[in-house]
Formats: C-alpha cells, structure tokens, sequence
C-alpha cells in the first residue's frame, strides 16, 4: 500500500538503547531517514500480514458457509442440553 511520502515530517520523542543509537549514527549519515525507512518496511509487513489473516478468515467463513449449505449444520444433530 505505501505511505504518503509527500507528508510534513514533525520531531517525536522517542527513548532508544544509547548504544544503538552511537552505532546506528556510525553507520547513516540521516539516522532520521533510515529509522523512517525501516518503519515504512515494519508497518508494510504488519499490512500484509493483517491482509493475510483476514483473507484466510474469510475463506473459512466461505468454506464453513459451503459445508453448511451442502450437509447441514452439526448442531442441528443435538437438541439443547
């Protein structure tokens, strides 16, 4: 799906481990850039696997649905305890 890229940027307050931060700076000149980078690819994934999941619950819904209409429901085989 992607993210607005064109979206005004604002400073957050986050607390980070201080020595994540120290090597992490050692390795990006924009450390802004490559943590927003690095949420653009977790909130990608979460997407997907949120997609994922209610795909395959509607699938079960549909399948349950089929069986239903093709044997009956199995609580009509009991009457209320």
């Amino acid at each position: 799906m992607g993210y607005d890229r064109t979206a005004p940027k604002r400073p957050v307050n986050m607390t980070l481990n201080e020595d994540l931060i120290r090597r992490a700076r050692g390795m990006t000149s924009n450390l802004s850039e490559t943590v927003e980078t690095l949420l653009a690819a977790f909130v990608a994934e979460a997407e997907a696997k949120d997609s994922d999941l209610q795909r395959q619950i509607e699938d079960h819904i549909t399948a349950d649905a089929a069986f239903v209409a093709k044997h009956g429901s199995l609580a009509d085989e009991f009457g209320t305890l």
